[in-house]
């Protein structure tokens, strides 16, 4: 048993295996989960970056040229459940796809952003982190970037 395995017990009631399908309670036991959630980001797909809490995959349904996804191994839903450790190993990911993406797609811009509980546009159970590439002239005003969301909050 992995230390971040323990640790995410201090923060959690039980904590998971990579594939979600070996879970253990307060008392390193194990324990059989009610519903097992087959999360769509374990498919067969290229990593482009991994580290010991995460990886990077290119998103299926890209919004523009290089939309990529960070992703905890940890399978659970909302990002602030997230450990402190989870929290740096995730980030350090997004720079370096930051980073990769600068080099291969040459973006002007980006958008990053985790979409957290229904009504915050969240569709896949798995904790994920967008990262989008933004070109000069892909919206016609891309003044508020995020804000745009919600409509009319943008222009301010």
């Amino acid at each position: 048993m992995v230390f971040h395995t323990w640790f995410n017990l201090l923060r959690h009631p039980h904590t998971c295996n990579r594939s979600g399908e070996v879970c253990y309670d307060k008392n390193m036991s194990k324990i059989k989960k009610k519903e097992t959630f087959k999360s769509p980001f374990l498919d067969e797909r290229e990593r482009l970056f991994e580290n010991e809490m995460g990886f990077v995959i290119f998103d299926k349904y890209p919004v523009s040229n290089g939309h990529c996804l960070i992703v905890p191994h940890r399978i659970y839903t909302d990002y602030f459940e997230s450990t402190d450790e989870e929290i740096v190993a995730l980030n350090q990911l997004l720079v370096k796809t930051k980073e990769y993406l600068d080099t291969k797609y040459k973006p002007t811009g980006y958008n990053i952003g985790i979409n957290v509980g229904e009504d915050g546009g969240q569709t896949i159970s798995h904790l994920h982190i967008h990262i989008i590439p933004r070109y000069k002239g892909d919206v016609e005003n891309p003044r508020g970037g995020i804000r745009n969301i919600i409509p009319g909050m943008g222009d301010y």
